[in-house]
């Protein structure tokens, strides 16, 4: 017996000298990432994992504005293939946010690890390894892919090599003003998952989305600025900038409303306006204030079924000088998925002027239903485009999808 336990703990001792070597690793190339320069995060990053993890090569690919492709990122200009997102591993892995491995020609393997920053998800990690992974490992690599999607959105405010990584096309002056404008395109955490997308992704004028949240409270406002274009963009910055200022001044749901709505007015005098859906989670108990000041909808699917929550229609930001507001309120379950919708979605025409309408919008909000909350946006805004058979989109839409989880007391 004495024998038996003394043969046992070598092993555990290496167990944990080999975990501890892990360790070890990351924190290094923790440290490394952080001191790179912001251009450089990439060749630090193959340079770490060829000497501590022995790796035979690494890529990255980063997903583009449309999230239809991932794109590799090279030095510029970027002249890479992108890879489909809906036919490759690497989108199989993006698209389900877990590693997959798949052989390469040889006797390695491609490990596909994505890259996401509390539910945002930016890419994937391709890491071409000399032999299977083990678990630890595995770990390891998705360690390592979280800490080097925190210094991409670090660097992005330094460098520009990442941003143009992402996009297949120049964007238009407006698509540029409304996509820096977004808090990203995910977010998550114990009570909810969400996600949203604009379209047309290179060109969208007026249609934005936006969210906050602190320790007890999510805030998500989707809005549709009047027109089109440079004009639209500016509007809606404007409204968006003035939304957080009053979110940020600490004050309550009417109240950004109310400032928003007249500092459009202070500008425009009445002559453009922004449609906005404001709304306010209580992560404690599930209570959702609303203001609903134009014409995004919300839709809720709930044991399978969808139907539209109504709310009293009020009037735009800034259609009026010193609109009166007033708060709604309506509660959340767990299982609940909320999808809003600005009305480029809910009253789009196909080319042949059909209407998009309830019907199509339902079934693909139930179809979608098992695909994770951004995903979920992206299967939307796909099958608004196929309905439009190849042609542009007539009005700018947004998507917003959002799971309930709620709090475990809740």
């Amino acid at each position: 017996m004495h024998g038996a336990a003394r043969a046992e703990r070598p092993r555990a001792d290496d167990l944990e000298a080999t975990m501890s070597g892990a360790d070890d690793r990351l924190v290094r190339a923790e440290r490394a990432l952080r001191a790179s320069p912001p251009h450089a995060l990439l060749d630090v990053l193959d340079s770490v994992l060829r000497s501590d993890f022995d790796v035979a090569g690494s890529e990255l690919l980063l997903a583009d504005y449309r999230l239809n492709v991932l794109q590799p990122v090279t030095r510029l200009p970027h002249t890479a293939e992108p890879i489909s997102i809906r036919t490759s591993a690497a989108g199989r892995a993006f698209t389900a946010q877990r590693t997959l491995l798949e052989p390469v020609p040889g006797d390695g393997v491609a490990a596909y690890v994505p890259v996401a920053v509390r539910g945002d998800r930016l890419g994937v990690l391709v890491v071409t390894l000399r032999e299977v992974p083990g678990d630890g490992a595995r770990r390891a690599l998705e360690d390592l892919a979280t800490a080097l999607g925190h210094e991409l959105v670090v660097a992005e405010r330094d460098t520009d090599l990442y941003l143009r990584a992402r996009r297949r096309e120049r964007l238009s002056l407006a698509a540029e003003m409304q996509w820096q404008l977004l808090p990203g395109r995910g977010c998550a955490r114990e009570e909810y998952s969400l996600g949203g997308q604009l379209e047309p992704a290179y060109t969208i004028g007026g249609d934005n989305f936006d969210w906050s949240a602190s320790a007890d409270h999510l805030t998500v406002t989707v809005s549709n600025g009047m027109g089109s274009g440079i004009q639209a963009a500016l509007l809606t910055n404007l409204a968006i900038s003035a939304l957080r200022n009053a979110r940020r001044a600490g004050l309550g749901l009417v109240d950004q409303a109310c400032l928003a709505d007249q500092a459009v007015y202070a500008q425009y005098g009445g002559a453009e306006h922004v449609a906005t859906l404001l709304l306010r989670f209580e992560l404690s108990t599930g209570r959702v204030g609303v203001v609903d000041a134009g014409s995004p909808h919300l839709l809720r699917l709930r044991d399978g079924r969808v139907e539209l929550v109504p709310f009293e229609e009020q009037m735009p930001l800034g259609m009026f000088e010193s609109t009166e507001y007033q708060e709604q309120d309506f509660h959340v379950e767990p299982g609940d998925r909320l999808v809003v919708v600005s009305d480029g979605v809910h009253t789009a025409r196909s080319p042949r002027g059909g209407e998009y309408g309830a019907t199509n919008l339902d079934r693909i909000i139930r179809d979608s239903r098992n695909l994770p909350a951004p995903e979920a946006a992206r299967a939307i805004i796909t099958e608004l485009l196929e309905y439009h058979e190849g042609t542009d989109l007539l009005d700018d839409a947004v998507v917003v999808c959002l799971d309930w989880t709620g709090t475990v007391g809740h």
